[in-house]
């Protein structure tokens, strides 16, 4: 998933997704903060490849996952591409109005517009993108 998106939240709470992403998340999809930085978005079936992955671990380790888990909705899309961003996920990043709504590969991330701003201007200099293709040898 590429691109980036600026869109506003709603006074519902509502996102609207970009067609382009909304074909490859599907009208399921689970979104989860990452860090204090922005919210992922993962399709289905990726989330359900996490959770295989989980439900293979001793169960000490699965109730390290707790957090994980509980700080993830399960959304889905309605008939204009659009979802409720919850509260909580919104109130913990501080994402207020406007948003930033960015393809990255295999998922989608919703950033706060001003901070996507600041931190997407450091992260793209020519020489910050050369260490990025450099580590990945290409």
């Amino acid at each position: 998933m590429t691109g980036n998106y600026e869109h506003k939240i709603d006074a519902k709470g509502r996102v609207f997704i970009p067609s382009d992403l909304r074909k490859q998340l599907g009208d399921v999809f689970h979104v989860m903060i990452f860090n204090e930085e922005c919210i992922n978005v993962y399709p289905d079936s990726s989330w359900a490849r996490l959770v295989d992955k989980v439900s293979a671990l001793p169960i000490r380790k699965q109730s390290m996952m707790r957090p994980l888990f509980a700080n993830t909705s399960r959304c889905e899309l309605d008939g204009q591409g659009r979802f409720v961003l919850p509260l909580k996920l919104r109130e913990k990043i501080g994402l207020q109005k406007d948003v930033t709504i960015v393809g990255a590969g295999t998922l989608v991330q919703i950033w706060d517009t001003e901070k996507f701003n600041e931190i997407n201007e450091q992260e793209s200099t020519p020489e910050s993108i050369a260490a990025v293709l450099d580590e990945l040898d290409f």
